[in-house]
C-alpha cells in the first residue's frame, strides 16, 4: 500500500499524520499562545540588563537556560519589527527546550521615549524605530550580547543566531561582521546584496522562507547564486503556500503556514545542533 492509497483510504488521518510534530521537536506557540505558554514553562527564564560600555545604555534582554547537566551553547534571537514581545521570549523558551541557552536581546534599548525600549513605543511608532537600527548599532549590541553570553558559567563557547522578518535580515549581516559566529538561521529576511561583505560570513547560513512571500523569497535564488560564488555555505527551503511570518502566525492559509512552520523549526533545530554542540 502506497502513500497517496493511504491517503484516500484515510484521508483525516493521514492529514493528522502530517500535522504531528517531530519527536523532540515541538514548535514554538504562535503569537495568540505565547503569552500562556510563557507562565506554563518549566524553564528558568529572566531578565537582565547587558552592558555595552561607558555612556551606553544596558540592553535589556531576555535570557532562556536549559535544563541540562553540561554547558550550553548560546543562541542569540534577533525580534522581528515589533519588537521584543512575548512571542519572542517564547521562541527562546522553546529553544531552551532543546538544549540552548537562549538570548533574546531588545535591540530598542534606551532608543525609546524616556530611554524605554520596545515597551515606551505606542502603536507603530515602533516599527520606525527600529527600521532606524543601523547595520553598525545592531552589531555593537549583538557584539555585547554574545560577549555577555560566554561570561555565564553555563555557556559552552559556541554561538547560534536566529531571525525573524527584520531580525533575518540582521542575522545575516551581522554574520558579515562577527566572524565568531558558529551558525546563522535565517527567517524570511533578505542578505546583504554586496558579494565582499557576504565573502566574509564564516558561519553556515539557513535561510528558511514562504513560497508566498515573494517580495522576500525572490532574493533567494540571488542570494544562493551570490554565497556559491563566494564559497560559502548557504542552505535555503522555500515552503509552498506559505505567507510571510508563518512562525509566528500559524493559522490559516489551509494549514500551509503550520507545515512550513513545523519543517522550518524542525530543520532550525537540527542545524544547530549539528553545527553548535
Amino acid at each position: 500500500m502506497n502513500i497517496r492509497t493511504i491517503a484516500i483510504m484515510f484521508p483525516i488521518a493521514f492529514a493528522a499524520s502530517l500535522a504531528a510534530p517531530a519527536p523532540g521537536a515541538a514548535i514554538p506557540p504562535d503569537a495568540d499562545n505565547a503569552t500562556k505558554a510563557l507562565v506554563e514553562t518549566p524553564r528558568h527564564g529572566e531578565w537582565v540588563n547587558v552592558p555595552q560600555g561607558e555612556g551606553e545604555p544596558e540592553i535589556r534582554t531576555w535570557v532562556v537556560y536549559p535544563e541540562r547537566a553540561d554547558k550550553a551553547p548560546v543562541v542569540i534571537v534577533i525580534h522581528e519589527i515589533f519588537g521584543l514581545t512575548d512571542w519572542v521570549r517564547a521562541v527562546a523558551d522553546s529553544l531552551a527546550e532543546e538544549g540552548f541557552i537562549a538570548v533574546a536581546p531588545d535591540l530598542l534599548s534606551g532608543l525609546g521615549p524616556n530611554g524605554g525600549g520596545t515597551e515606551s513605543f505606542e502603536g507603530d511608532a515602533v516599527r520606525a524605530a527600529i527600521r532606524n537600527i543601523s547595520n553598525e548599532e545592531a552589531t555593537k549590541r549583538l557584539n555585547a550580547v554574545r560577549a555577555w553570553a560566554h561570561a555565564q558559567p553555563a555557556a559552552a563557547d559556541t554561538t547560534g543566531c536566529v531571525g525573524y522578518c527584520w531580525g533575518g535580515s540582521t542575522v545575516f549581516t551581522w554574520a558579515t561582521m562577527q566572524p565568531e559566529l558558529d551558525a546563522a538561521v535565517v527567517y524570511y529576511g533578505t542578505a546583504p546584496t554586496d558579494e565582499a561583505a557576504l565573502a566574509k560570513i564564516a558561519a553556515p547560513v539557513l535561510g528558511l522562507y514562504g513560497g508566498d512571500d515573494a517580495r522576500v523569497t525572490s532574493s533567494v535564488a540571488p542570494t544562493e547564486e551570490a554565497m556559491k560564488k563566494v564559497g560559502k555555505p548557504f542552505t535555503a527551503h522555500t515552503y509552498e503556500g506559505a505567507g510571510h511570518g508563518f512562525l509566528r502566525q500559524q493559522t490559516g492559509r489551509e494549514g500551509a503556514n503550520e507545515k512550513a512552520a513545523r519543517e522550518a523549526w524542525e530543520e532550525t533545530v537540527g542545524f544547530f545542533k549539528k553545527n553548535l554542540e
